[in-house]
């Protein structure tokens, strides 16, 4: 019998995550970086709840002076710091509550579709203390975009046979973020919040899109192994003539300069 993975563990994700899943919107990530201006070879980055680090190396890509990626799960942490060609990024364990990152060390933050695991409250906190003042906090998500019809509409309502009520966590479109926009705009600690939002298109081996969705952790913890493996059979079948599949990915950035 299979075991059902728990809500918010990726340890035995961990793999299919690193190899997988998608990337975010360059466009996003470079509209982000302007904040800088042209002295990103001075910034100071922490990456909270790192995963295997893709946001992690796109940003550490930009070059700026220091990534540090913080991730609390071992395997993940392995798969990240793995990375051959990116030595230039330093692996800690922590969390985003408890980031064990010195007061004041940060110029930008950011968590990548991750901060939905947290205790908001308290990370937000712990982002205040690590930021410089007039620090830069970036949240975002890369979920898909559901069409009205196509591969991926079929999957999400043969989802919704299986669970009728099942909540979609770990996606930007996910309840979570439909007050984001108002809870750092009223927070006591940031200010100038922006919201923004680009798509981007990856063509996708079979064997790729399919391993995205043995990556999924909201949906497996949900489902439960016996439903899950009826997904993935789902899958498997109405993408066996297809080599290729592609998917448009929006990416999703709520951004927050620090005030102290």
């Amino acid at each position: 019998m299979k075991e059902n993975v728990k809500s918010g563990d990726f340890t035995a994700l961990a793999q299919n995550y690193s190899t997988s899943r998608p990337d975010y919107s360059p466009t996003v990530l470079r509209a982000i970086s302007r904040y800088f201006g042209e002295s990103l070879q001075n910034v100071d980055c922490a990456d909270v709840g790192a995963g295997t680090g893709i946001w992690t190396r796109m940003i550490n890509a930009l070059g700026v002076r220091s990534m540090i990626a913080i991730e609390p799960n071992k395997e993940m942490r392995k798969f990240g710091s793995g990375d051959i060609f990116n030595h230039s990024i330093t692996w800690e364990e922590g969390s985003a509550e408890k980031t064990e990152l010195p007061s004041n060390s940060i110029h930008w933050l950011s968590m990548a579709s991750s901060f939905h695991w947290t205790d908001t409250d308290l990370a937000l906190q712990e982002f205040n203390r690590v930021l410089h003042p007039g620090g830069l906090l970036s949240l975002v998500w890369n979920p898909r975009r559901i069409e009205n019809a196509g591969t991926g509409r079929q999957i999400e309502d043969f989802i919704k046979e299986l669970k009728p009520n099942l909540k979609r966590v770990s996606s930007g479109y996910s309840t979570f973020t439909d007050n984001l926009y108002d809870l750092l705009a009223s927070h006591a600690l940031f200010e100038e919040v922006i919201y923004l939002e680009g798509q981007h298109q990856i063509n996708m081996p079979r064997e790729r899109y399919i391993q995205v969705w043995r990556s999924v952790n909201d949906i497996q913890s949900q489902l439960g192994a016996e439903k899950f493996s009826t997904l993935m059979n789902f899958i498997q079948d109405i993408t066996s003539t297809q080599e290729c599949i592609s998917t448009r990915y929006v990416t999703r950035a709520w951004v927050a300069v620090n005030k102290k």
